[in-house]
């Protein structure tokens, strides 16, 4: 099961998600993307705080996203990477594809 709880603060959107991206949840962050697309939200920052467990189709949907996102002029970032999922973040690659920062006001200000 994955969450999100969605902010906005300013031009950005924050979206913090909860929970396993795997192949059972992946769509529902690609279903989450299509949404904020469809709101013409294209500058998105995701708390992945809560994110226990990351697998190869979670990171196939993040890449989704971004494809999505900065083919609307838009990007996304990420923070508060702990544990595993930093770790995959770092193993992937993905730390030097995407910003990823430490915490949210350094996501805010990045």
């Amino acid at each position: 099961m994955i969450q999100f709880l969605y902010e906005k603060v300013g031009q950005d959107y924050l979206v913090a998600i909860s929970g396993r991206m795997d192949a059972t949840t992946a769509g529902e962050f690609d279903e989450q993307c299509e949404h904020w697309l469809s709101q013409d939200e294209i500058h998105i920052l995701v708390d992945m705080g809560g994110v226990e467990y990351i697998s190869s189709a979670g990171l196939r949907s993040i890449l989704n996203a971004a494809k999505k996102l900065r083919a609307r002029g838009g990007d996304i970032c990420f923070f508060g990477l702990t544990g595993l999922v930093a770790d995959v973040f770092q193993l992937s690659g993905f730390s030097t594809i995407f910003n990823v920062f430490e915490t949210r006001e350094q996501a805010l200000g990045g």
